[in-house]
């Protein structure tokens, strides 16, 4: 599998930095590799639309030793595939995307996280709680 969604690869949905440096396996099983389909074509094309440019992953799939690696909550999305962590750039963006997001977007949760460093989305079928956070 190559693809992820249209602008997502599923070497970026992966990557991670501290996997590669600790040797941590960071592999979906099918049920989260879907899960991540959904949360890329709902959640991410619509913002990357929005924005109309390429945005950053900052972190999508988390395998548990990923999660617990980088300090994770024990209830991270980023294990199930559920959620994932974008950037547009810069702050401005990462606002106007947010409240886009807010207002157009069926999702699970929605964190401006760190005065808009990045924006945390996930998407839970069926189960979605439009929860609206702030991480400072």
């Amino acid at each position: 599998m190559t693809q992820i969604s249209k602008h997502i690869s599923y070497d970026e949905s992966v990557n991670s930095n501290t996997a590669t440096k600790l040797k941590i396996a960071n592999k979906p099983n099918a049920k989260q590799l879907e899960n991540m389909k959904q949360v890329a074509e709902l959640c991410f094309e619509p913002m990357r639309a929005y924005v109309g440019r390429p945005l950053a992953v900052n972190s999508f799939f988390r395998s548990a030793a990923l999660n617990t690696a980088v300090k994770g909550s024990k209830t991270s999305q980023h294990m199930e595939g559920k959620a994932i962590d974008i950037d547009s750039g810069n702050k401005e963006d990462n606002r106007k995307m947010f409240n886009f997001a807010k207002a157009n977007l069926e999702f699970d949760q929605l964190i401006n996280e760190y005065d808009y460093k990045w924006i945390h989305i996930s998407f839970n079928k069926g189960k979605n709680r439009k929860q609206v956070l702030v991480i400072t």
